[in-house]
């Protein structure tokens, strides 16, 4: 049998485009020769078809001979093991037409060989006395028939097993070849010489070919994980494949053609190719993959299966020593056992170590490991690792062990491994390492212990809900103690507030812990109150959380560890400066000077959070470097992530939007794992798409999935997604929609009394529900504001009560002078200035320059064009076209910036925009409210945008848009 995998099923020679072409013209001059290695599997025999198809192109014909394996003779061969001479040679011979006046005498001597030309070839020349000599007669006989076709290409494939008689004839014809021969040979690289003298690259024979002669040597390498995916989206039929799932499929495949295709016969259409791979298990073994290892392993000695089992059990590349440690074999013996296992291409060397060429053919030869011997490999695995390898790859040991049986080993190097990366920083290792110890199935004592390193080291981790539900479980047990059991209920309940979206589930499992603390220790007990006094839009009411904070003050004279301590005394700071508590910021010089850095993190971004939400700038940059500076010495991706959401809101609050786009987009993509990041990503991206591009549609859509994933929200994600809604629904005239888009999130400002956090809502919730009529809700709105931040140090909050009240004035009539509605916007939009909130500020201008037009009061174009100018400072594109528009209406003509780009035959963002909303059925005056443009301004940019695309209606524009 043939162990070479067959000659796989038509397909695009992925990266083989250059070579091919290179190759043609070499064939074109006369004689030449042409040699191609490669390992097998890796497109030798589908390069040369299509070479000789292209060849056949000119007319010229073609011959293959493919060698085969000695075990694997032709037919009629005298002997099992002795495979006919010139087989390949006349097996492709017996298919050509020669001209009999083209052959010499000596071709007779081929009658017996090839009958299928006995009519073309000469008398056959009486028998040689000598046997020898007959040999060389045939040998010359083969030569000139060869040179008697004139203009052929001939192509002997799988030179690595050509037999003695095959070697001499192309040793002889590559000698002194034919004027008009091509010849094509193939051999896997590295295979090692079948006659005394060795070839190079892989030939079993010397390459002297004649100086006249063309040559070409060509080797074939793997395919790159980005050629695999090319191939595998064509014969997937797909445009594309992922980065991730071609980069598995090249660890699965080695980048060897035939493998690939194999492996994606399953995936036979565009609907089975995985969209992403993180979680996909691996692909099943194909049999003809698994019989093409199998059948290269039978051809092995004893020693040197022993030694690929060893490689196969190991898994990873592997050196000498090691490997001869698990397959129980001296040095010397491995070392003869592995260039056996290199001549039959079953493993490969590099760097001093030996490892199968692809994932798939270490599962084969695994695979065909008797199940009784694995443990048994698997266990002298592990103890060699613990002998040879430094430091210890602990997490290798304890599969090895698992293998082998003995989990109580496996969970015992698992945390080991564990502690070893919580040591370093790494906090994600740590977490999976504990996680897999506890589905080892440790002892109970073990498990409870791993369960309280799991919940310790979770919290500066980004894990998913299995930790949570691991965690859970160990407490069903009820095997812990009051202690263990309230701590590891503690950072539970921390780990589903911050990570796994579960807000009030997340206060009410720490609330849980706070009995067991107590009974064991106060310091435990008194951080649990003061996490859950942290207050939240969708917790409990704010004056609960006082009073948890005050028991947790209460607790504080008894607490002597310092790191409770300091714990306690973060959470009392972040949870004062989110109330707005004057006293918040005594709070934070209270805070010790040594605390861990990630607790310097955590502190540090809450407070710049809270302060910039209040309106403390200066305070906010403070804070935000101090928690830059300790996240930059931790390896968590967890307080990473915390500390960039922060600052990119902080970056949007302050109008420095230039970059601030792909700063979100790449937060939205990295923090799917952890709700409330997710949720700022969101929130930013969706107000940067309403803001600078005005996509009304694609903003929502974010700002629907933001508040949607957010857990608690701390007075950022729901308030301000509200917000902007509020003011899409305004710009669009539908004010009872922009009422009732704030009254959801009103409800909870309301419910908890959490007034300080409506800063970005109320505002624009007043201006809707004056355009609504109803006059009086807008004034009991802003009376509960003003109400519930009296007492409060919320300087933001206070600009937008200024700017509530300057809205109300609206209601009253026209007003101007020094206690009219004047004075109200101007101070309005002073303390929005003073507060470094350019976008706030600008929004008062243009209110208040509105109201001052429709008065038909003096300035008002003046405060309007400040507003668009303001607007145009921080790329406020939509801001500007709503307050242009409303310049228009009040008869004032606006004015283009000069230098506006031309965008040719392109559609501009624009007309894109118009031109995607006119596609989904919607009018001219529904994309004019939508896009906040005038009836005239839509109608110029459907006409351009169809004139552009070359269309006669708007039915059509779908088609033609694209993406």
């Amino acid at each position: 049998m043939n162990a070479d995998p067959p000659i796989p099923l038509p397909a695009a020679l992925t990266g083989r485009s250059a070579l091919l072409d290179g190759l043609r013209p070499v064939l074109g001059r006369r004689p030449s020769v042409v040699v191609i290695t490669g390992e097998a599997g890796v497109g030798k025999s589908r390069l040369v078809r299509e070479l000789l198809t292209r060849t056949r192109s000119w007319g010229t014909p073609t011959l293959v001979a493919r060698c085969q394996e000695s075990d694997a003779p032709f037919p009629y061969a005298a002997l099992p093991d002795t495979p006919l001479p010139y087989a390949p040679l006349i097996e492709a011979l017996s298919r050509c037409r020669p001209h009999p006046e083209d052959l010499p005498p000596v071709t007779g001597a081929l009658r017996g060989l090839l009958p299928e030309l006995a009519d073309l070839l000469p008398p056959a020349p009486p028998p040689a006395d000598d046997p020898r000599a007959g040999q060389h007669r045939v040998l010359r006989a083969l030569c000139a028939l060869t040179a008697s076709l004139g203009k052929v290409v001939l192509a002997v494939e799988d030179l690595q097993w050509a037999d003695g008689s095959t070697v001499a004839f192309l040793r002889a014809i590559v000698s002194d070849p034919p004027p008009d021969l091509g010849l094509v040979l193939t051999a896997r690289s590295g295979a090692l010489p079948h006659t005394d003298t060795e070839g190079g690259g892989g030939l079993p024979f010397p390459l002297r070919p004649p100086a006249h002669v063309v040559v070409a040597e060509r080797h074939l390498a793997p395919l790159s994980v980005a050629e695999t995916g090319a191939m595998a989206a064509g014969l997937l039929g797909a445009r594309a494949v992922p980065e991730e799932f071609a980069d598995r499929l090249h660890r699965w495949t080695g980048g060897l053609s035939y493998v690939i295709e194999e492996v994606l016969r399953e995936w036979s259409d565009t609907t089975a190719c995985p969209a992403g791979t993180a979680g996909q298990p691996e692909p099943p073994l194909p049999a003809s993959v698994r019989r093409v290892v199998v059948e290269r392993l039978r051809h092995l000695p004893s020693d040197a299966r022993r030694v690929v089992a060893a490689a196969a059990v190991l898994g990873d590349p592997a050196p000498v020593q090691l490997l001869g440690a698990v397959a129980g074999l001296a040095e010397q013996e491995t070392r003869r056992a592995l260039a056996a296992a290199l001549k039959e291409g079953v493993v490969r060397a590099g760097d001093g170590t030996y490892a199968f060429p692809y994932g798939l053919a270490r599962r084969a030869a695994y695979e065909a490991v008797a199940e009784p011997e694995r443990p048994v490999l698997h266990l002298r695995a592990a103890r060699a690792l613990g002998r040879c390898t430094t430091p210890l790859p602990l997490v290798r040991v304890a599969e090895h062990y698992r293998c082998a049986g003995l989990r109580t080993q496996a969970v015992r190097c698992l945390e080991a491994a564990a502690d070893r990366a919580a040591r370093g920083g790494d906090a994600g290792t740590a977490a999976d390492r504990y996680l897999d110890a506890l589905r080892g199935g440790p002892s109970a004592v073990v498990r409870d212990r791993v369960a309280l390193k799991l919940a310790r080291v979770a919290l500066n981790a980004r894990t998913g809900p299995q930790v949570p539900a691991a965690l859970r479980e160990v407490l069903d047990q009820c095997s812990l103690g009051p202690g263990p059991s309230g701590e590891i209920r503690l950072l539970l309940g921390l780990l589903l507030r911050n990570q796994s979206g579960s807000g009030l589930e997340a206060l009410e499992e720490i609330a849980r812990a706070v009995p067991d603390l107590l009974a064991v220790s106060t310091g435990q007990a008194a951080r649990a109150l003061a996490i859950i006094a942290i207050p939240s839009l969708k917790g409990w009411p704010v004056g609960e959380h006082r009073r948890l904070l005050a028991e947790a003050e209460r607790l504080l004279p008894k607490v002597d560890e310092e790191d409770l301590r300091s714990a306690v005394l973060a959470n009392r700071a972040t949870a004062l400066a989110l109330m707005g508590d004057p006293s918040a910021w005594d709070a934070v010089a209270d805070l010790p000077e040594a605390i861990t850095v990630e607790a310097a993190a955590r502190v540090h971004a809450n407070l710049a959070g809270a302060a910039t939400a209040l309106g403390h700038p200066e305070r906010a940059r403070a804070f935000q470097d101090r928690a830059w500076q300790a996240v930059r010495t931790n390896q968590a991706p967890y307080l990473e992530a915390f500390v960039e959401t922060t600052d990119m809101l902080a970056a949007f609050t302050s109008g420095r939007w230039a970059g601030l786009m792909a700063r979100a987009e790449r937060a939205e993509e990295q923090y799917q794992d952890v709700p409330d990041f997710h949720a700022e990503a969101l929130l930013v991206c969706g107000l940067l798409r309403l803001h600078t591009k005005g996509q009304t549609d694609v903003a929502r859509r974010l700002l629907d999935r933001a508040v949607g994933t957010t857990a608690l929200d701390t007075g950022i994600v729901l308030t301000s997604a509200a917000a902007a809604v509020v003011r899409v629904h305004l710009a669009a005239d539908r004010p009872a929609q922009a009422v009732q888009a704030a009254e959801g999130v009103l409800h909870h400002v309301r419910r908890t009394g959490a007034w300080v956090w409506a800063t970005a809502l109320a505002p624009p919730a007043v201006q809707a529900l004056i355009r609504d009529g109803r006059d009086g809700e807008a004034h009991r709105l802003v009376a509960e504001l003003a109400d519930g931040i009296a007492r409060r140090d919320a300087p933001a909050a206070r600009a937008a009560l200024l700017t509530c009240r300057a809205l109300l004035t609206a209601t009253n009539g026209p007003q101007t002078g020094a206690g009219g509605s004047d004075a109200l916007y101007a101070a309005a939009a002073d303390a929005w200035g003073a507060l470094e909130r350019p976008y706030e500020a600008a929004y008062v201008r243009e209110a208040w320059g509105l109201r001052l037009l429709a008065a038909g009061a003096a300035g008002g174009l003046t405060v309007l064009h400040e507003a668009i100018a303001a607007y145009q400072d921080i790329d406020a594109v939509w801001d500007v076209l709503r307050c242009q528009r409303g310049l228009r209406e009040h008869g004032q003509v606006t004015v283009r910036r000069p230098g506006a780009l031309g965008y040719g035959d392109h559609l501009s963002p624009r007309e894109r925009a118009v031109a995607r909303l006119a596609s989904l059925g919607l009018s001219n005056r529904e994309i004019a409210r939508e896009l906040v443009l005038s009836h005239r301004t839509v109608e110029h940019h459907v006409a351009r945008a169809l004139r552009k695309l070359g269309l006669s209606s708007r039915t059509e524009i779908g088609s033609q848009l694209g993406p």
